[in-house]
């Protein structure tokens, strides 16, 4: 009588890969898990950060947006809760925003948050400037010595952004828009700096004539919106003001080999 061969033996002898693929398969998930935990989104992080806190204290002025409101701007009530925003103390910038809420600033001030920091815009027609002029008025100098107080007990880097509307300056002085509004940011900067006697390393000036509006140049009202002077308290990760090396890297000319690009470097 033949005897049935019983392949059984082998099968069970192998069973054990069976729970070694799984303990790899978690091992492989668990370190990739832990590779995307530590990639850490400062942005995100800081996002998420102030909404949990303003969460647990309702609107806070100064502190972005909360769940408990979705207007995303200073709140009318500021919570006991301290905080800062774009690394600068809610202690420093609530007597400013206090001027501007009391309506001293003529309601042509607004200051907020995006992703540079917080932005103090300033209308130019009512406050700063006459038409096609660069000159500051000296209307303008009570809210621009309240603003050099508070940037005076901060540190951050300041850009100064000067914009316009879309219409022609008709002015031999400013040919166009971009001179324009280069020059008022640059006098904005001056004040602050030569009369309010602030750091000079610390601030920049640029003008973007009518390419950055906030509204649609079809209107009177949205063109006078769009003449304005925007102070960007930069968050403390800018690059602005560092110091470039004494010696920059040379650019080669492209056309020669690899080889020889890496011995001019």
């Amino acid at each position: 009588m033949r005897k049935r061969r019983d392949d059984g033996g082998h099968g069970n002898s192998e069973r054990w890969l069976l729970t070694y693929s799984d303990m790899i398969t978690l091992l492989m998930a668990f370190f990739i898990m832990m590779y995307s935990m530590s990639v850490l989104n400062l942005s995100k992080f800081r996002e998420a950060a102030i909404s949990i806190r303003s969460g647990f204290g309702g609107m806070i002025k100064g502190q972005g947006k909360s769940p408990l409101g979705t207007a995303g701007q200073f709140g009318p009530k500021p919570s006991a809760i301290e905080g800062d925003t774009a690394g600068v103390s809610w202690r420093v910038l609530k007597p400013l925003v206090n001027y501007i809420e009391s309506g001293d600033g003529e309601n042509t001030v607004e200051i907020g948050e995006d992703n540079r920091g917080i932005v103090i815009t300033i209308g130019s027609d009512s406050m700063l400037f006459d038409p096609a002029s660069a000159v500051v008025r000296a209307k303008a100098y009570p809210m621009l010595d309240k603003i050099a107080t508070m940037l005076a007990k901060v540190d951050n880097l300041v850009l100064i952004e000067g914009h316009t509307c879309s219409l022609p300056t008709n002015s031999s002085r400013y040919p166009s828009n971009w001179e324009l509004s280069t020059a008022r940011a640059t006098n904005v900067l001056r004040y602050l700096v030569e009369k309010k006697q602030l750091q000079a390393n610390r601030f920049a000036a640029s003008g973007y004539g009518a390419v950055r509006p906030m509204a649609l140049n079809d209107t009177n009202e949205h063109r006078k919106k769009n003449r304005r002077v925007e102070i960007v308290i930069l968050r403390p990760e800018a690059l602005l003001g560092k110091k470039p090396k004494e010696s920059p890297v040379k650019i080669s000319d492209p056309t020669e080999s690899v080889f020889q690009r890496s011995v001019d470097f």
